[in-house]
């Protein structure tokens, strides 16, 4: 049995690498932060699905080194997948040092422990889209240089780049996914289209009058989580490790995503949406289109959900959780 560790295990992305590991009968060990609730709601059907203690969850943070350097010799992973972050970019330029504290210096800190392992672990860096911010080509592969426009991109270059310094200078297993949008049912609600799909439901059911949003036009690749998080463990199942740009190859604006939702729910979402200057980045980045013939070519890996089937997912499961909503209300 394979041994995994995923940092940042209660996000999206964490969530649906745990669950694909466990089907493929990985004992998993997820780091979580500790706070005063609890906030697994995206894997606790794993611990219901999986009762012979494949997964285990213990309590963690990138800002600690100490910590992540006891918990990775005490489990002596095989793989180690660092999806932890502070992962919202709009919210990294109002706590920047917080921001590079865990997304960069967290990466260095995990690096180091895996770098003493005995028989250190392949490991995986969640590099992003936002790394190339004003962008020098479109679309952007391996090779495009980065420019990024956040403090949220800015450390995620920084934890690229070391990933790749450890890769040279002390032969480790690091790979990098430079993953573009992946959104799903369980992307925070905080997030643009999670914020859209929750908001048109409730609107539609009398929930919500109003959608606050803020630049319509940046355009984006948009891809299915789920399916992103294949290509992660495909990477570190090869026989080199590498970087790998994941995405679509298409790109829809903000205003697009908004016409599909809500024209599928038979509104015009002009009613409804207000532009307020909170959401407005102080720099932005306009389109994000990836070019993943690479992990085609070398991966096997391609995303095979659509933009529109994915919009539909996300809206027919808010849906659901608006319904569920409105009967607790009606109570």
């Amino acid at each position: 049995m394979k041994k995994a560790l995923i940092t940042g295990v209660s996000g999206q992305d964490g969530s649906y690498l745990a669950e694909l590991l466990l089907e493929k009968d990985y004992e998993v060990w997820g780091v979580v932060r500790r706070s005063s609730s609890f906030n697994t709601a995206r894997i606790d059907h794993l611990r219901d699905d999986f009762h012979n203690g494949q997964l285990t969850l213990v309590y963690g943070n990138l800002a600690d080194g100490g910590r992540m350097s006891s918990i990775v010799n005490e489990f002596e992973p095989d793989e180690v997948y660092n999806l932890g972050a502070q992962s919202h970019v709009r919210v990294s330029f109002d706590e920047p040092e917080y921001s590079a504290n865990v997304n960069a210096l967290g990466t260095l800190r995990l690096l180091e422990a895996v770098r003493h392992m005995k028989n250190p672990a392949k490991f995986y860096q969640a590099s992003s889209s936002e790394m190339f911010g004003k962008v020098a080509e479109i679309p952007q592969s391996e090779t495009t240089p980065f420019h990024p426009r956040s403090p949220y991109a800015v450390a995620k270059v920084y934890s690229h780049w070391q990933t790749l310094n450890y890769r040279e200078a002390y032969d480790m297993f690091g790979c990098s996914g430079i993953l573009f949008n992946h959104e799903s049912p369980r992307r925070g609600e905080s997030f643009v289209t999670r914020k859209i799909t929750r908001g048109a439901t409730r609107i539609k059911l009398g929930l919500q009058d109003k959608l606050f949003l803020g630049n319509l036009d940046s355009k984006r690749d948009w891809g299915y989580a789920k399916e992103y998080v294949e290509a992660m463990w495909m990477m570190l199942q090869q026989d080199k490790p590498d970087d790998y740009v994941i995405a679509t190859g298409e790109t829809h604006s903000i205003r697009e995503f908004l016409d599909t939702v809500f024209e599928s729910l038979d509104m015009d979402w002009n009613d409804h949406v207000e532009i307020d200057p909170l959401y407005f980045r102080p720099a932005e980045v306009d389109v994000l289109l990836g070019d993943p013939s690479k992990a085609k070519e070398q991966l096997g890996w391609g995303a095979k959900t659509t933009f529109s089937d994915l919009v539909k997912l996300m809206t027919e499961a808010d849906m659901e959780l608006a319904k569920k909503e409105l009967a607790i209300a009606s109570i």
